[in-house]
Parts: C-alpha cells; sequence; structure tokens
C-alpha cells in the first residue's frame, strides 16, 4: 500500500473555508463509486470505531443521504446531505446538515456545503474538496468538534477499503 499518499488539510479563516486535497491509490471509477453509493460509503465515512449507517439514499440532484455515525457504544450523530449539484465522476455539491433520525436539523449547527472535485492521474484518483460555512464561527466550532482527525481517520479507511479490493 502507498503510504505517501498526498492529504493536504487547510483551514481559510478568511473565506470560512476547509480544503482537503486527497490522493487515493485506486481508479477514478473506484473513488466515485465509494463517495457515491451507500454501500460503499458505509464502509469508510465514519472514523473507526464508529460506523456509518445510511438510512436512505438518492444521489441524483435534489436527492438525499439521511445516515448516522453510530459509536461504539451505540451512540448516534445524525446528518443528512441534499445533493445540489452532480457531474457524474467530475464533480458532486451537495449540503451537509447535522440532525435527528427523521432529518429535523439541528438548529444551532448550521449547514456546511461540499464542492467534491474527482480527476484521475496515472494509477492515482485525486479528490478535492471545498467545504464552506457560513459564518467563522461555525467553521471553528466543526473544527473543535474533531473534524480534521475523523476525516483523516476516514480517509485512511477507505485506503484500506482499496488496498482489500486489489
Amino acid at each position: 500500500m502507498k503510504s505517501n499518499l498526498l492529504m493536504n488539510f487547510t483551514v481559510d479563516k478568511e473565506n470560512n473555508t476547509v480544503n482537503v486535497k486527497r490522493e487515493f491509490n485506486a481508479s477514478l471509477d473506484n473513488v466515485w463509486s465509494a463517495w457515491t453509493e451507500a454501500e460503499i460509503l458505509d464502509q469508510w465515512w465514519a472514523p473507526a470505531p464508529w460506523k456509518s449507517v445510511t438510512k436512505s439514499m438518492e444521489f441524483k440532484e435534489g436527492g438525499r443521504r439521511l445516515y448516522a455515525m453510530v459509536g461504539p457504544e451505540n451512540q448516534e450523530g445524525w446528518s443528512f446531505f441534499e445533493y445540489t449539484s452532480i457531474s457524474p465522476k467530475t464533480n458532486f455539491k451537495h449540503t451537509s446538515t447535522f440532525c435527528d433520525s427523521e432529518s429535523n436539523p439541528v438548529s444551532n449547527l448550521g449547514s456546511s456545503y461540499w464542492d467534491v472535485t474527482f480527476s484521475e492521474h496515472g494509477d492515482l484518483t485525486i479528490v478535492d474538496i471545498a467545504i464552506k460555512r457560513n459564518s467563522l464561527a461555525e467553521l471553528e466550532k466543526v473544527i473543535e468538534m474533531g473534524f480534521k482527525d475523523g476525516f483523516t481517520t476516514a480517509m485512511q479507511g477507505l485506503d484500506k477499503l482499496f488496498e482489500a479490493q486489489k
């Protein structure tokens, strides 16, 4: 397994944005599927030892994914994505909102606006992500909640999934 895969994580406080650029040792087709199919998302989206459990998902413009991150003691943290734009195997955009199990938003946390771009470079695929928040306070709250470590751990889980497919 290639251990020096690119992982850039930067915070742009002026624009209330987190930027993540991540390289994967997998084909564009496999990486796209991992980000857009519930059965595969559930295998890596949550940082271990947590698990991702999708309740419903329609990957289409105007569609939604409702899922929980379930902890080792069955604690649940719910969120939903609303897909706003999809260009197959190139880019998709969605909002991400903390909610309860019935999709009722948790009002004090706001939403994140994700712009996820995919590109193939030889045997590698690069995923370039911009995650915007409405305010610096919201951005800092999400970072305080451990977003960087959690997302980094989830990316490592995706690496393991791709390695197991080889």
